[in-house]
């Protein structure tokens, strides 16, 4: 087929590489424009997809925005069989949904209904859900409201975001070369109007670790930060940024330390943090951490 690709971050490559190692036809990637990436410079970066599509030979183009007339005009002109979008960062107008011949297939790392919207990874993890999943949506003017073609799902366990988006991107690759395959095999299907949820943006301020909730939600909130913007809680001005913990035994004021070993009160239960991240440094184990940085039983984060 004569694909057109739509999509951004790191969850996005892999079905870009599966659509080209397939032999499909992919005769444009659009892309996020660069940003400024780095401290030094702030040299414009481009997305993970705008490089890889480089890479493949692909003509990448980057618009702010997909309303205009000359926009779509040019999309339209690629007399595309479909278009594939997989976290793209960009509303869709009608005009571009309607354009390509089978219209456009969205990647949507859940299992609609629950978790439309920007973070669906992220909610269902800080949710506490059993299992999540991705699904090949027909795509319509609403939010994720089309009727969904294939879907697949997996349990969530203990895994963060990090692993999890990497299971939901190699998953998704595989059922969007199913569905073009035989898209008449897959018909869609429209979506339960019973258990929507909305998986709004993360705001960086939800990852500041709250210890007045119960032990389990604070490990879910260092989860659904890991890798990015990463969980954290300040001490002195400075802050650290929290990588990986175990539920504890222990009770005490939330957000106190209950002994040397930096295991902290929740508001019911407590943590006990093993990996650690100071501000400039590398990751490290507490243990490591408290040898040249000591946080005593009592002190308040």
């Amino acid at each position: 087929m004569r694909i057109i690709y739509m999509g951004t971050p790191e969850f996005a490559v892999p079905a870009l590489e599966a659509l080209v190692a397939a032999g499909h036809e992919v005769v444009a990637a659009y892309s996020q424009p660069p940003r400024p990436g780095g401290r030094r410079g702030r040299e414009l970066t481009p997305s993970p997809v705008h490089k890889r599509a480089l890479e493949l030979g692909i003509e990448v183009r980057h618009p702010i925005s997909l309303k205009g007339a000359e926009e779509q005009a040019e999309f339209a002109a690629l007399n595309a069989d479909v278009a594939v979008v997989a976290a793209y960062g960009l509303i869709l107008p009608r005009g571009i949904l309607e354009a390509p011949k089978h219209g456009c297939l969205n990647l949507h790392g859940s299992l609609l209904p629950r978790w439309r919207g920007a973070a669906p990874v992220q909610r269902a993890i800080l949710a506490g859900d059993d299992e999540t999943g991705v699904g090949i949506m027909q795509m319509e003017a609403g939010l994720d409201t089309g009727p969904v073609r294939l879907e697949g799902r997996t349990d969530i366990g203990d895994k963060t975001t990090g692993e999890l988006t990497s299971e939901l991107a190699a998953m998704g690759a595989d059922l969007i070369l199913r569905v073009l395959d035989n898209l008449d095999a897959h018909p869609p299907l429209a979506q339960s109007a019973d258990g929507i949820t909305y998986a709004h943006k993360i705001d960086k301020a939800e990852a500041r670790l709250d210890f007045s909730l119960s032990a389990e939600q604070v490990l879910r909130q260092i989860r659904a930060f890991m890798p990015a913007p990463g969980a954290f809680f300040e001490l002195e001005g400075e802050r650290y940024k929290v990588l990986a913990a175990d539920i504890a035994a222990g009770a005490g004021e939330p957000g106190v330390t209950l002994d040397d070993t930096l295991t902290i009160a929740c508001g019911t239960g407590a943590i006990r943090l093993t990996t650690i991240q100071r501000a400039g440094k590398p990751a490290m184990p507490t243990a490591d951490l408290l040898r040249g940085r000591p946080i005593p039983a009592g002190t308040r984060l």
